[in-house]
């Protein structure tokens, strides 16, 4: 990892030193670290950051190839989806890496995704590969697209086609309404119950 000293830096971004150290102050924007003696420093990282910077300007920027089934039963599924994205990068010319996860896709807090957006953040990465729109995140989609943007990182979707499992659908509908139904009292919570109840007997996984 590089680092600037707040003269550099300050160069760097068109800032003054003075600029710097009211920003550290304030907790605007913060050193990576401050020796022992007492001198500012700053990461590439962090100008990447305050730069923006985008496209062929950031240099060994990665292209990931992110996966995910919902359960731990799609376990096969899991290792058909990495096989597909592999052999897609592979005929591309890519030199990549590949983040998986197993988990719902209305959990925004899984370990792989967690992963994916620390590097995006870090301006890391070049280009997100996924096989469906929905293997990303189930909702809010435009959201990490938005903010794949502002890190210059696209996102290559394999297979536009709209194909989402039955029974992981439902899983992710049953995990819906029992966040809100937690919240409910009385008839309301009874009615949410009723509808959780429904779902689960109408899931084809539960089908001998």
């Amino acid at each position: 990892m590089k680092y600037y000293s707040i003269g550099q830096f300050a160069k760097l971004i068109g800032k003054t030193k003075d600029t710097l150290r009211n920003w550290d102050k304030q907790g605007k924007f913060k050193p990576d670290h401050v020796s022992v003696s007492g001198y500012r420093y700053y990461s590439q990282e962090q100008l990447n950051h305050f730069l923006g910077i985008k496209g062929e300007k950031q240099l060994n920027k990665k292209v990931i190839g992110y996966c995910r089934v919902s359960s731990h039963k799609q376990k096969d599924d899991l290792e058909r989806q990495i096989e597909n994205v592999r052999t897609y990068m592979l005929a591309k010319g890519y030199q990549f890496e590949i983040i998986s996860d197993i988990g719902s896709g209305i959990n925004y807090n899984k370990k792989g995704l967690n992963q994916l957006i620390d590097k995006i953040t870090n301006s890391e990465v070049e280009k997100v590969v996924i096989l469906y729109k929905d293997r990303l995140i189930r909702f809010g989609f435009e959201l990490i697209e938005n903010l794949c943007d502002k890190y210059g990182t696209t996102i290559e979707i394999i297979d536009h086609t709209e194909k989402t499992e039955e029974q992981e659908l439902v899983e992710d509908l049953i995990q819906i309404v029992t966040v809100f139904s937690c919240r409910l009292q009385g008839k309301r919570a009874n009615k949410a119950k009723k509808m959780i109840k429904e779902l689960v007997e109408d899931d084809p996984s539960q089908e001998n």
